[in-house]
């Protein structure tokens, strides 16, 4: 229970009138662990505080990570209702990074994963082509097939397992069941950037639907400029030596335009300024939810918000208010009705600090964004990602109590490969309440002697150094099952 932004006291709690039951997932990273374009090389530079933001380029669960992706998608089907208030789920949010390397068959897979259909991940030969093959010349990646040189560095320093043949039988085609509840999307920084940061520019679209692939870093890289030199021309860490690999034209890179089309009522846009931009609204019976697009266009990692940007979330907060504070601390009523606000997006309000892009118009620091939300009452919960970590944090509205919760879900590609259920209340005493609930997939939790490709992911990811069980991406205990107070905005 937090009371944080109730003054401390959570006093006794009425379980009242269920408001809205959703299911948050993000950071899904469908990934193409083949691809020409995915440097996974740079891994080795983790101790170098300068690629920091780069890391990591590879994981060893990646290849089964459609497989845990499709067991979470099962096993959110299997709630009938959520566990708090028994309202069934009416909708799932996922808030962007959908796919790894913004590849058109990373995003066709991500479809088939949520809508149903056939999953294909296979993007080469008639045989894996990649950094865990036997004979990829480089030891640093766990190789389940074995190494052509002896043992690679994850099975003899930190006991990775031998598991022949799984990489094959991880990238057959399988059927995926599709999302049972309506679901909506977000943009996020892997769907318009490679590997999430670095521009795709001609020559790297080109390099993405070759028949190269590097395997060392070029020797002209200046590694004091490395982040700025991946962000505007990544193509260079395509320039060093190379192992051949099977060509495909699905590895192409998709638009911004693209991917708001391909989704359709998913992900139901609109323009903000000169580009197609992944903002709109969801309203459910009793929530507005403002799904906001924080991808900055000039590359990098992290988010931002610009003027523009800014306008339309207010204009779509002032529909959701029959009043609100002015810039000016004064009081505006409108015509409109009150509605509880639900805001989802990529990345974290302490992310949202990107300064790269064409510089027309100004972005906005977090704590402008903030107090741009703190002035609309109804909103009540801001939803989003990026981090890969389970995160809750209050935000404290100016000059006493009330504000809004800012919850952060873990990724599904990396420890502790979970979901989130939401479920918003009446908690009585004028009191909101919202609940918030961890899931784990349906796949066994322990997969010695099982086939489960899903369970063999959960149990690399959670033995990775310095990502896995150990690294604090679970969150603390208020990060995870929690009940979140706050006063009734009206």
């Amino acid at each position: 229970m937090r009371a944080d932004l109730v003054g401390g006291q959570a006093g006794a709690l009425d379980r009242g009138r269920a408001i809205a039951a959703l299911a948050h997932l993000t950071d899904l990273h469908v990934t193409d662990v083949q691809s020409p374009a995915r440097f996974e090389y740079v891994n080795q530079e983790y101790a170098d505080p300068r690629f920091r933001e780069l890391l990591p380029m590879q994981r060893p669960q990646e290849a089964f990570n459609v497989h845990a992706i499709a067991a979470m998608v099962r096993t959110i089907n299997s709630i009938d209702a959520a566990p708090i208030t028994g309202r069934p789920l009416e909708l799932a949010v996922m808030s962007g990074d959908a796919v790894d390397n913004v590849q058109w068959n990373e995003l066709i897979a991500f479809l088939a994963l949520f809508d149903g259909g056939e999953v294909h991940i296979d993007s080469g030969g008639p045989r894996y082509e990649g950094v865990q093959a036997p004979g990829w010349p480089d030891d640093f990646f766990w190789k389940p097939d074995g190494s052509a040189r002896g043992e690679d560095m994850f099975t003899r320093e930190f006991g990775f397992p031998h598991a022949p043949g799984v990489l094959d039988r991880a990238l057959i085609p399988f059927q995926s069941e599709g999302l049972k509840v309506p679901w909506i999307g977000c943009h996020g920084n892997h769907e318009e950037v490679c590997q999430g940061v670095g521009l795709v520019t001609p020559r790297l679209a080109s390099g993405m639907v070759g028949f190269h692939k590097p395997y060392r870093m070029p020797d002209g890289i200046d590694r004091d400029e490395v982040l700025e030199t991946f962000v505007l021309t990544p193509e260079e860490f395509m320039e060093g030596p190379t192992v051949p690999v099977t060509p495909s034209p699905d590895r192409r890179p998709f638009s911004p335009g693209e991917f708001i089309d391909l989704q359709g009522g998913h992900l139901p846009a609109s323009s903000v300024g000169e580009r197609p931009r992944a903002h709109y609204v969801y309203d459910l019976e009793g929530v507005r939810i403002c799904v906001l697009d924080t991808v900055c266009r000039g590359g990098g990692a992290h988010g931002c918000v610009d003027a523009d940007e800014a306008v339309w979330l207010q204009e779509r907060l002032e529909e959701a208010h029959s009043s609100f504070r002015a810039a000016d601390g004064t009081v505006v009523n409108t015509p409109h009705q009150d509605r509880l606000v639900v805001i989802v997006s990529h990345h974290t309000l302490s992310t949202l600090h990107n300064q790269r892009g064409e510089g027309r118009v100004p972005y906005l620091e977090p704590e402008d964004v903030a107090r741009i939300v703190h002035r609309f009452r109804n909103v009540v919960l801001w939803l989003n990602g990026h981090v890969h970590y389970n995160v809750v944090q209050p935000h404290r509205a100016p000059g006493g109590d009330g504000g809004f919760w800012e919850v952060t879900t873990s990724s599904l590609v990396d420890w502790p490969c979970q979901s989130r259920l939401v479920e918003i209340y009446d908690a009585g005493s004028e009191r909101l309440a919202i609940a918030c609930t961890l899931v784990d997939h349906d796949s066994p939790a322990d997969p010695d002697g099982s086939s489960d490709l899903a369970s063999l992911h959960r149990q690399l990811a959670a033995n990775v150094p310095l990502q896995g069980w150990d690294s604090g991406r679970g969150g603390r205990p208020e990060d995870r099952n929690v009940i979140l107070l706050l006063p009734k905005p009206f």
